[in-house]
């Protein structure tokens, strides 16, 4: 089986999450394209970049897991993929280790923090809900042991 390739990805990623909105209300196609180009810029691999375009695709229900692991997909953009998904009930600690635990998938969460992050993002944001995600973010970063500012 081939992979499939980047564009390829990007546009499963696109079609799955089509009318999708982030919590600002922005196209939520807009933070896979700026997760995938935050992995490109850190150096990232082409399975990297496929896992960062479906990063959120399971979580939110957008592909099914069934989907994912019968995809045209390499092994490790499978794992990828399957590491940066929350799973219902899982401590920060858990999702973390595994997160550590799977090779690859650190780069991607940090460009996946990163977006979220971003204090342009997070400013058309109600003041409560921006200080929460700011605390949340934060602490996963903390617990990835990664900079505060990656």
């Amino acid at each position: 089986m081939t992979p499939l390739t980047e564009p390829e990805v990007e546009a499963v990623a696109r079609a799955a999450h089509a009318g999708q909105t982030d919590k600002a209300g922005r196209p939520y196609a807009e933070h896979l394209q700026a997760v995938a180009e935050g992995v490109r810029a850190r150096g990232g691999d082409a399975d990297q970049i496929a896992a960062a375009w479906l990063h959120d695709a399971v979580e939110d229900d957008a592909l099914t897991e069934e989907w994912l692991l019968a995809a045209p997909l390499s092994d490790r953009t499978r794992a990828i993929v399957l590491a940066v998904t929350k799973r219902a009930g899982e401590s920060p600690e858990a999702y973390a280790g595994r997160i550590l635990g799977t090779p690859g998938a650190l780069l991607v969460k940090q460009a996946d923090l990163a977006h979220n992050a971003d204090p342009a993002r997070l400013a058309v944001l109600d003041g409560m809900t921006g200080r929460r995600l700011t605390e949340k973010y934060a602490r996963m970063r903390a617990l990835l042991g990664l900079d505060p500012t990656a």
